[in-house]
């Protein structure tokens, strides 16, 4: 599918547009029933951007001529403490939104907004991160929650606004609110409390709009219309209803409000995908399709033949009828390729391959299937064949001193084969990892060389800052691997410090807690061309008893900002347990 918007979509649209409907040519008009309001959102722009697309979506909208337009956040990429960069990025910005002819109205994300400095920042360049306006008969009520995790989070300061303003406006023809992070689809859409649906059901919301997913769902709550908008350049999942690309055209008048995401060639009804079916074909994504192990790697990054049994399991009501296939990479062999597959409704069946390897490692098979998930509708899950290669983690009596020089001699036998996140060949410098344990504590150590030292870039030095967009290790550790539960450590060259706790539940579904905070002794040091990490970290906060010869699930990976890039042990990087390679206690 192409990623790039037609230009004979917008032409279509207007004419439809234009026979079907009043068109607003000036004149002044009170009355929905007289002519509907029409205005277009868009989705979020960055966060794996695409460059071009939101260009070419704000081109279309412009074409459409809606009365105005709304935003549901994510403009920049953010995340830095460097102002210039974020200054250049919001005025590229404001660049790309220069053909539009019609008011604008800004809704702030998490990209947009993620500590005091980039708050004062979109105050100088967009405006207030949260307010109200009134549209002839319409009220529109714009929240800031990009530095939140839940509804209960909110500043009560928001929430007083927001009482206040829906209390002085319930005589709105209708209520319509923005805000970036769809924390709807984590309760409301779950029968859990929200302060937020709660407030909008109380006073009479007609409808809430919500970005950050970077994919299209619905869902009617309380009669209340929630729509979770999609990616209009951000990376992104097509999803079941292949939109990937788009952006809302939303019109209201005395019949009501109506809601059309417009992707490449086509204007969906707004139920096309609902919440339920969203959860849904994630569930199947999670349990629908699993293999009955990872494949172990050798030592020359080669696979064994060895026979793989895959777990077809049928969750719908409605026959899955289709064929197995293998997408197979050059070096990889998997017999057989394509095995027809019919199941009736919630039922299952194994079927079993031959695998085997001699040549790269990745790319790695993938598998696709099509799963109904209702009735008269499919979608094709594609799941990547899990390998597992294993590192030892050396017993030493003598710990070493925390310096962060790695020069004692229990820094031994070092991982260095890593990969781009695709699997290909590594482009940044090159890096060593190591790995040590005594009864009480794993002992870690990267050394990172950087052939332009004065390029690291380094800022953050608080706990749980952004160290993930900055020039640093990661680590992905698993250490009672019959438990779903991850902790996920990060240290830049600074020795500050980003972990949460990952927790993978019976049904697949993935929750972090980044509340959890572990306990560390960690220094840094720099040469001339290398910068260098040791860290000693409590095994007794990961509530496990460290043994010899005990199996961690592992991943890790180097950030190097100045190639933009990643190299990883295992790849893709993603925080699903099953993934991970094998780290053993010597």
């Amino acid at each position: 599918m192409s990623k790039y918007i037609p230009l004979k979509m917008s032409f279509i649209i207007l004419f439809f547009i234009l026979i079907t409907g009043c068109v607003h040519l000036g004149a002044e008009v009170t009355k929905l029933s007289e002519c509907p309001i029409r205005f277009a959102i868009i989705g979020d722009r960055t966060g794996g951007h695409t460059p071009g697309i939101y260009g070419q979506i704000v081109e279309e909208i412009e074409r459409l001529k809606p009365d105005f337009v709304l935003t549901v956040g994510d403009m920049i990429e953010g995340y830095t403490d460097d102002t210039t960069v974020v200054i250049s990025q919001w005025e590229e910005y404001d660049s790309l939104i220069v053909p539009l002819t019609m008011p604008i109205y800004f809704t702030p994300g998490n990209h947009d907004i993620w500590d005091d400095v980039s708050r004062e920042l979109y105050k100088r360049f967009i405006d207030k991160p949260y307010y109200s306006f009134d549209i002839r008969d319409l009220h529109f009520i714009i929240l800031d929650n990009s530095c939140w995790q839940s509804s209960t989070e909110l500043p009560e300061e928001q929430i007083n606004w927001l009482i206040n303003d829906l209390y002085e406006h319930q005589n709105a023809a209708y209520t319509i609110v923005f805000y970036h992070k769809p924390f709807w689809y984590e309760t409301t859409a779950d029968n859990k409390a929200d302060t937020l649906h709660n407030l909008f059901r109380d006073f009479g919301v007609d409808a809430v709009f919500t970005g950050h997913y970077h994919i299209y769902f619905s869902g009617r709550f309380d009669d209340i219309l929630y729509t979770g908008v999609g990616s209009s350049g951000g990376g992104c999942d097509p999803g079941p209803t292949g939109i990937e690309y788009h952006f809302m055209w939303v019109t209201v008048d005395e019949e009501g409000i109506s809601i059309a995401p417009i992707k490449m060639d086509a204007v969906l009804a707004w139920e096309d995908i609902t919440t339920a079916d969203l959860k849904f074909i994630y569930k199947i994504y999670f349990l629908g399709m699993a293999f009955d192990k990872s494949l172990p790697v050798g030592e020359d990054l080669n696979i064994m033949e060895t026979e793989l049994e895959v777990n077809i399991n049928n969750l719908s009501d409605f026959t899955l009828d289709d064929t197995i296939h293998w997408e197979v990479s050059e070096g990889w062999f998997v017999e057989p390729e394509n095995i027809p597959v019919k199941i009736t409704g919630n039922d299952m069946n194994t079927f079993k391959f031959r695998v085997k390897n001699e040549g790269a490692l990745y790319p790695v098979p993938t598998l696709s299937l099509n799963f109904p998930y209702s009735k008269g509708k499919s979608y094709k899950i594609e799941k990547s064949l899990t390998v597992a290669r294993k590192t030892y983690c050396n017993q030493v009596l003598t710990p070493p001193v925390i310096d962060g020089k790695i020069s004692e001699t229990i820094w031994k036998n070092p991982i260095s084969k890593l990969f781009k996140w695709d699997g290909s060949q590594m482009i940044i410098d090159s890096v060593y990892f190591y790995f040590s344990h005594n009864d009480s504590n794993i002992y870690l150590a990267a050394h990172c060389k950087e052939s332009k030292i004065d390029s690291i870039f380094a800022t953050v030095v608080d706990h749980d800052g952004a160290i993930y967009a900055e020039d640093c290790v990661g680590y992905f550790l698993q250490p009672d691997i019959d438990r779903g539960i991850v902790y996920q450590i990060y240290f830049n060259p600074l020795g500050a410090v980003f972990d949460q706790k990952i927790e993978k539940s019976p049904d697949g579904e993935i929750d972090y807690d980044r509340t959890w905070d572990g306990t560390y002794e960690v220094a840094t040091t720099k040469g001339d061309d290398f910068w260098s990490i040791e860290a000693r970290i409590p095994i007794s906060q990961f509530e496990v008893e460290l043994k010899s010869g005990q199996r961690w699930g592992i991943n890790f990976r180097r950030k190097q900002k100045r190639f933009n890039s990643t190299a990883d042990w295992q790849t893709p990087i993603n925080y699903d347990p099953d993934t991970y390679g094998v780290l053993i206690m010597e």
